[in-house]
């Protein structure tokens, strides 16, 4: 999914944003009838946004409970003495895989039918992961490029640190091999969710169809090497991925070789129960546990900042592209404002009934939704806008390049890709299952629930396009034209990027501003002001 999916669409997104320095939104400008799926990708940006700090409060919950010898989830007694008094203590680790966030951090009920009270020790954790959102991004994306030199390079630390520590256990080499070697189950591959799961984490993983790739790339310097960026960035971030599996894995492994039991019994937690069920388990078993346990939640918050970091910028920058006036010197409002809003929104996903919440939105909105968008992107840039003219526009920041350089990216963008996508969307869809939590079922309220949301967020593609072509002028043939033609003002910002190709668009520029770059001052458009 990585080669066939996620860096052609990496480098598609972070050229479109780089060439027109624009969000998910205003990037659209180039193909108008497409400008809902920008407001799709803020709408999945915003939606994630909202209980995936739920997750680093989590984090930020597990690791405050790390400061304590012995830890809160090495004995059963602490967690659950109904499930313990029916199980030997040795096992009971294993004997019911929800109970341990359920009982104490959660305070979980029983369905999604019943909500019940905020559970205020994560409500206040929620609060502080909204808090550091707020301050790391108070002055745009100069301070949280700051934050980020440190919560991109520390997760590498203590990975590694899990690693050597992990590799010197018993049972390590059995927990390896379950990851990946003699143990594995190649039969899922056979699955359609298998697939579905590995686009989906290479989408959330790079930030793919969710605008966060456009956002922070239209911040880039026009002739900055996009391409060099993308196998980078695309390739270090699945390698951190793969080299993650031997540190976790291999300390699951342990765990296995303690209890006596096969890997496959001890990893039967998916999704959340392995980072907060089935790992803490096995780094309770660990000689100086609380050491081990304050560094992996403290990994998992640093990891958590980093993607929120994206999402909130992917809001601010669609904010500062349609108010430009409004917001150009009010960074802060634009950053502080969501957080505050989007902590509200989230409170349901910290009452006592939060994990079903938590669970429903990921389970529909980060996934037919991403699929589909990056879907409509590749079609509506290289079938309609067209593939020619995108390719010279990415040569006009990187230099030109040979006919058998494109040859593979012209592979991937006009039939790989979409093939691909399509086969898994429909593959999903044919194979679908209402969600679980656990052994627990969504009412049928909730199913109809989470395909509202997916609804929600698709709804403005056609909307959208309809309401272009309607305000176009013409008959029905020149409006559709229209709208599937770039605007005037489509094009590089600045007026000494826009070379023979741009030179001839109508441009609107204000009077009495000026940007500086490579010693030189250039009139800037009104609405590049976040630059």
């Amino acid at each position: 999914m990585l080669i066939v999916a996620g860096i052609p669409l990496f480098f598609l997104e972070s050229s479109f944003g780089q060439f027109c320095s624009q969000g998910p939104v205003n990037v659209w400008r180039a193909l108008p009838i497409f400008q809902g799926v920008g407001v799709t990708m803020v709408l999945v940006s915003t939606l994630v946004a909202i209980y995936y700090n739920v997750i680093i409060a989590y984090s930020l919950y597990y690791m405050f409970a790390s400061f304590q010898s012995p830890l809160p989830w090495s004995d059963c007694f602490y967690w659950s003495n109904s499930n313990c008094s029916l199980t030997p203590r040795g096992t009971c680790g294993l004997s019911v895989c929800v109970s341990l966030p359920s009982l104490v951090a959660l305070q979980r009920f029983s369905s999604l039918d019943e909500t019940g009270p905020v559970v205020w020790h994560l409500a206040l954790c929620l609060l502080l992961g909204w808090l550091l959102i707020a301050a790391a991004l108070y002055k745009g994306i100069k301070s949280s490029g700051k934050v980020v030199y440190f919560t991109s390079t520390f997760p590498y630390v203590v990975l590694l640190i899990l690693l050597i520590r992990g590799v010197t256990l018993e049972g390590a080499r059995d927990g390896i091999e379950f990851y990946i070697g003699s143990q594995s189950n190649l039969a899922k591959l056979c699955e359609a969710e298998v697939w579905r799961d590995a686009a989906i984490h290479i989408f959330y993983s790079l930030s793919i169809a969710w605008g966060g790739v456009t956002a922070l790339s239209s911040y880039n310097k026009f002739h900055n090497n996009v391409f060099k960026d993308a196998l980078i960035v695309c390739l270090t971030n699945c390698g951190t991925s793969v080299f993650a599996g031997f540190a976790i894995f291999s300390i699951l492994g342990h765990m296995a070789h303690v209890y006596g039991k096969p890997v496959s019994e001890v990893c039967v937690c998916v999704g959340f129960g392995l980072a907060f069920i089935a790992y803490p388990d096995a780094l309770s078993k660990l000689p100086i546990s609380p050491l081990w346990s304050i560094l992996f939640f403290f990994m998992l918050l640093t990891l958590g900042l980093d993607s929120q970091f994206a999402g909130i910028e992917v809001i601010s920058t669609c904010l500062q592209d349609a108010f430009p006036e409004n917001f150009k010197s009010k960074n802060s409002i634009v950053y502080v404002a969501p957080c505050a809003i989007l902590f509200l929104l989230g409170l349901p996903c910290v009452t006592q009934a939060g994990i079903y919440w938590v669970t429903l939105i990921d389970q529909f909105c980060a996934g037919f939704v991403l699929l589909i968008a990056a879907l409509l992107e590749l079609i509506g840039v290289f079938y309609i806008y067209g593939g020619n003219r995108f390719i010279k526009d990415i040569e006009m920041m990187i230099g030109t390049r040979s006919s058998l350089f494109w040859l593979w990216w012209r592979a991937c963008w006009f039939f790989i890709s979409p093939a691909i996508i399509i086969v898994i969307l429909v593959w999903s869809l044919l194979t679908f299952s209402p969600p679980s939590y656990g052994t627990v079922q969504y009412p049928a309220w909730g199913v109809a629930l989470g395909w509202c949301m997916i609804a929600f967020c698709l709804i403005w593609i056609p909307l959208i396009a309809v309401w272009k072509i309607h305000t176009s002028q013409g008959n029905p043939w020149q409006r559709l034209c229209a709208v599937c033609s770039p605007v005037e003002s489509w094009g590089p910002y600045l007026e000494v990027h826009h070379g023979e190709r741009y030179a001839d668009g109508r441009r609107y520029y204000r009077k009495n501003s000026v940007h500086l770059q490579d010693n030189n001052v250039y009139i800037i458009p009104n609405n590049l002001t976040r630059l």
